[in-house]
């Protein structure tokens, strides 16, 4: 079951005067408790472990898990800026980002972080991922919250970058689960 929300209702969020799109998705995972998925979100450098369209991911700056610590991703891209497509009118398959860990909160199980440099087309681009337990039936299992705070992207509608995200979301949660689920 996923969950998407157009709504400010993130905490650690980076707040700025200018107009920004903010937006939440959500999916819950039945076979992995909470402590277990935050455990392996905190490896800030491996997110390519989980993440559908990362082929790379690696720190560059200061040691995993620290905030200040950088890693830098490339993959599949969300969506190129215009000036990056090819003249056949194709998006390019390789994109990059640097991305700095602002805030981790073991207890609370939340990690936050933003794009210091890309070319995604993000001109601003923060972030908050929070693993809430969530037992059902007697079972611990958890809610993945990914929450979105970045400038509106020009030839892009809100809701398209939801369902992209939604879709990386819903891969990385099967991703971690399969990972988590006994041999």
């Amino acid at each position: 079951m996923n969950k998407l929300d157009l709504s400010p209702s993130c905490s650690m969020e980076k707040k700025d005067s200018e107009p920004k799109w903010e937006a939440k998705v959500s999916t819950r995972l039945e076979k992995a408790s909470a402590d277990q998925i935050f455990c392996l979100f905190k490896d800030f450098f491996g997110l390519h472990k989980w993440f559908p369209s990362l082929s790379t991911s690696y720190g560059i700056h200061g040691e995993n898990g620290e905030v200040g610590c950088i890693r830098y991703c490339t993959g599949f891209s969300l969506r190129p800026p215009e000036s990056d497509r090819t003249s056949t009118g194709e998006a390019p398959v390789s994109v990059w980002s640097k991305e700095r860990l602002m805030g981790i909160n073991p207890i609370e199980r939340i990690l936050s972080y933003e794009i210091v440099d890309s070319n995604i087309g993000f001109n601003s681009y923060f972030s908050t991922v929070r693993i809430v337990p969530d037992e059902v039936d007697g079972l611990n299992g958890c809610v993945i919250e990914w929450c979105i705070t970045v400038d509106p992207v020009e030839g892009m509608r809100l809701e398209d970058l939801i369902n992209k995200y939604d879709a990386g979301l819903q891969g990385m949660a099967k991703n971690m689960e399969d990972a988590l689920a006994p041999s």
